[in-house]
């Protein structure tokens, strides 16, 4: 088999030598063919595949080479075949498995500073004879750099994120750079500072240990034309790029806030009347709109009907980054125009889809504004009466109705789901214009690049808005697209889960329901035997369901969910109540069966023990399953919540602790509790020396420090002293046996008040241990500890 991986990688080099120094009507088709199934099914050579696509992306210079400039746009044709290929759902998605989206991006960058700062020229022809154009190769290296971070997310989410964000969450661009960098710089051994100091050449924002002096550009930009730099072996930043920065601080500036207009002698107005003029050349002078936002100017808008000639001369032929700094006040002119009645719905979308037929990265400018202005809730909505918007009336009550039986069948039940009802669809007027201009877009393999830049943006500006956003979004795409139903209704079901806490906290519960194969499960059609089969399921199959859907597991629909929950702070809380829930009914359960032995045969008592072996062994199963849910959802954020707050105030105010409870019940649910935090602990900081050392010892320092002042009584606990002595014995037990690098953080003095305490509780053994595992500087309070 090592044999054959060998093979197959010298077959994968020889296609992609070809590519590098084969004939021009070979090298497209190479590259083709590096792209494809070998990238997306040659599991075994599917790591080289990848490298070696990343390589085509920054293609080698020849020794002729004047700059950067004319060495990519002399590989404009290869650069486009392999982008056209790369944008593909399923190469995105190995990308996404071998962690290459920053390596990706830091490719994509030059390509969209070099083709987005020339002007467009005579088209070039591939040997496949298909012209290809400087906005063609620009547009599609601009969204897939796009697609690889949310840059659609609107200000809502900015603000309601924060240390405790889902895990994926913070994909920003400045965030795949660093993690870039960073690999760079652990590669070489060296801080990336380090490594731009020895390069003689300071690149992106200075902090103030590496100098205020400017940056250099690590592009050229129009008639500049530097040395050939390399990407490969430095730091990259952001304001390496000129054009490419100026765009991002104006998409940010957009986002943050509504456009404050432009003046007339701006260029940018003058661009963005151009752009008007093109784009609704038909209409009459009565229905004008111009850059100026808010007001008319029939110099905006042209009256012809427009031949091809005219048409061709109403197109800017500018650099697509200037296009890019005027679409935003283009889009909101036009839908002021539209929101005051001087421009029909009709007429806007048909002149958006002018304007991204004629640069399609333009899209990106048009998603990012309106999921942006949805948020501000400064438009009026739009009727959706199949007269000026389209209608979903023709499925929208199936739609709502399915989405329903979808988290039904997981055992979320939420009334506040209205279902039908007269009252006419409405949408926010952005949203509007948004599902009417995807809807226009084809659904053939040369539209995949827009669907996978504005299908992302919709599902979560249509989540974000007020019900029943979705299902009327979900209605129109179901029309369009009929194969798709099932898809859209499932992927619709996930949007509850942003605006309900409560169908969030239903669906943990049942994900616990399904793992631990409990009889009495809130979802009926699970399983009783329990496990991974039970909580995940087989994924989506709507084509094997005899009615067309099958039910989804609810671990299967948590794991789509999670990311599309804005606050998960309540989260850590509701599985370690989840988790001493199922400790306490597993224990009454033994302990009734134990009760209803007694006075039977001796032989049969020793069923008892095996009772207890089974109990134990789903209280594990049950805490590995909260620890693997939490860290999912919010990683090491979540873990530093539960140690800093969660499990101090469960423990100070008693939360859920029955009063009276039997001694049993109460210990199971201490190491119950313990095991999940040890393992909380385990997948967020490691059990070895690791980079998060730091922030690991700062929370068990903290935890520790806890449970010292506890032990020494300085403060009144809540909880059952049972279930308390359980988990600290526990917590100690296991870090003793299991991650002893953990005792080696916490400071001297704390390891002292806890030997004491346990003292105190005729544990010698395990105080001896803890001190043990502290090392040398312990050695003292050992010897104390064994002479009293």
């Amino acid at each position: 088999m090592l044999l054959l991986q060998h093979l197959l990688q010298a077959e994968l080099e020889k296609v992609y030598q070809i590519v590098i120094n084969g004939p021009e009507e070979e090298r497209t088709a190479a590259a083709r063919i590096l792209c494809g199934a070998s990238l997306t099914c040659g599991w075994n050579v599917q790591e080289h595949a990848v490298h070696l696509v990343l390589k085509l992306l920054s293609p080698p210079a020849p020794p002729d080479c004047r700059g950067p400039v004319s060495h990519l746009v002399a590989n404009a044709p290869l650069l486009y075949a392999v982008l056209l290929a790369v944008t593909s759902a399923d190469i995105v998605h190995v990308l996404s498995l071998y962690g290459m989206f920053p390596e990706v991006a830091v490719a994509l960058m030059p390509i969209c500073e070099v083709f987005g700062s020339i002007s467009p020229t005579v088209p070039q022809t591939s040997n496949t004879g298909e012209d290809i154009s400087v906005y063609m190769v620009f547009s599609c290296a601009f969204l897939l750099l796009l697609k690889l971070w949310k840059f659609y997310r609107p200000p809502h989410e900015h603000c309601m994120l924060g240390k405790g964000a889902p895990v994926g969450s913070e994909l920003t661009l400045e965030y795949l750079l660093l993690l870039r960098n960073n690999r760079l710089a652990s590669s070489f051994n060296t801080p990336v500072e380090n490594s731009a100091k020895e390069n003689g050449q300071y690149l992106g924002e200075r902090s103030s240990v590496i100098g205020s002096s400017l940056p250099q550009p690590l592009i050229p930009v129009k008639g500049q034309s530097p040395g050939a730099l390399s990407l490969i072996a430095q730091p990259v930043f952001i304001d390496s790029f000129p054009n490419f920065n100026a765009w991002y601080r104006q998409h940010k500036a957009c986002i943050a806030s509504t456009l404050s207009g432009i003046v007339r002698c701006n260029p940018l107005h003058q661009i963005a009347d151009k752009l008007l003029n093109m784009m609704y050349r038909k209409l009459s002078k009565g229905g004008t709109v111009s850059s100026t936002t808010g007001t008319s100017a029939s110099s905006s808008l042209s009256n012809s009907s427009g031949s091809v000639g005219e048409e061709a001369s109403l197109r800017p032929m500018l650099p697509a980054w200037d296009i890019l700094g005027a679409v935003p006040f283009v889009v909101d002119a036009v839908l002021t125009a539209c929101a005051h009645g001087r421009l029909s719905p009709r007429d806007l979308t048909t002149g958006l889809r002018d304007l991204v037929d004629f640069l399609p990265a333009s899209l990106a400018i048009i998603v990012s504004y309106f999921t942006a202005e949805v948020t501000r809730g400064v438009w009026k909505p739009a009727s959706m009466n199949g007269t000026d918007w389209p209608s979903p009336a023709a499925n929208l009550h199936n739609i709502e109705s399915q989405i329903k039986e979808v988290l039904a069948a997981t055992g979320v039940h939420i009334p506040s789901l209205t279902v039908g009802g007269n009252a006419p669809a409405t949408l926010p007027l952005p949203l509007a214009a948004l599902v009417s201009l995807t809807i226009t877009f084809k659904l053939d393999k040369s539209a995949e690049h827009l669907h996978g830049v504005a299908g992302p943006a919709l599902e979560s500006t249509a989540g974000g808005s007020p019900w029943p956003s979705t299902p009327i979004v979900a209605a129109l795409w179901a029309q369009k697209v009929r194969r798709w139903h099932d898809y859209i209704v499932f992927f619709s079901s996930r949007t509850v889960f942003k605006q309900d806490k409560h169908a969030v906290v239903q669906l943990l519960k049942s994900c616990f329901a399904a793992a631990l194969g409990s009889s009495n499960s809130l979802v009926s059609k699970l399983t009783v035997h329990g496990g991974v089969g039970a909580l995940l399921g087989h994924g989506f199959r709507s084509h094997l369901a005899p009615g067309g859907m099958s039910p989804v597991a609810p671990g299967f629909l948590y794991l789509r969910t999670y990311r599309a929950i804005y606050d998960i702070m309540f989260i850590p809380e509701e599985i370690l109540s989840l988790v001493v829930g199922v400790a306490r009914d597993l224990s009454t359960m033994e302990t009734d069966e134990h009760c209803g032995q007694t006075g039977k045969s001796a032989h049969r008592l020793k069923s008892r023990q095996l009772s207890l072996a089974v109990v134990m062994a789903k209280v594990k199963q049950a805490s590995t399953l909260g620890a693997s849910l939490l860290c999912v959802t919010g990683g090491s954020g979540l873990v530093q919540i539960l140690y800093q707050e969660t499990l101090p105030t469960w423990f100070l105010s008693g939360s859920g602790t029955k009063p009276k409870s039997e001694g049993s019940v109460s210990i199971l649910e201490g190491y119950a509790i313990a095991h999940f935090s040890i393992l909380c602990g385990a997948c967020a900081w490691g059990m070895n020396a690791s980079s998060l050392s730091t922030k690991r010892a700062q929370m068990i320092n903290y935890h520790m420090g806890f449970l010292a002042s506890a032990l020494q009584q300085k403060f009144s606990l809540g909880c059952e002293h049972a279930t308390w002595k359980a988990y600290v014995i526990g917590f100690l037990s296991m870090m003793i046996t299991c991650a002893p690098n953990w005792i080696s953080d916490v400071n001297l003095e704390t390891l002292r008040k806890l030997a004491i305490g346990l003292r105190w509780w005729h544990e010698p053994e395990l105080a001896l241990a803890l001190l043990e595992r502290g090392g040398c500087r312990a050695m003292s309070a050992a010897a104390e500890l064994v002479m009293s």
